[in-house]
């Protein structure tokens, strides 16, 4: 993304340069709009895996045998 030898300022104009490509490709009015969508679409797709991995969890509960549960509890080394 930066050369080698840049300084932090020159690094700053390309990170502007390349997010005002990004605006104006992507049809945003302005970067703060880009970054905020941006950050939009990360959480929800965060949020997204997170809930497919709790149906997952769900669809595992639901597949316990409760006998057999009771049983092992029965066998646990401390009071249940």
């Amino acid at each position: 993304m930066t050369a080698e030898g840049m300084t932090s300022v020159s690094v700053s104009y390309e990170i502007r340069r390349q997010l005002n490509t990004l605006r104006t490709t992507g049809g945003h009015k302005s970067v703060n709009e880009l970054l905020a969508e941006m950050i939009r679409t990360h959480k929800m797709l965060k949020m997204k895996g997170e809930i497919d991995t709790l149906r997952d969890r769900m669809k595992q509960a639901v597949d316990v045998d409760v006998d057999h549960l009771a049983e092992r509890l029965n066998l646990a080394p401390f009071q249940v």
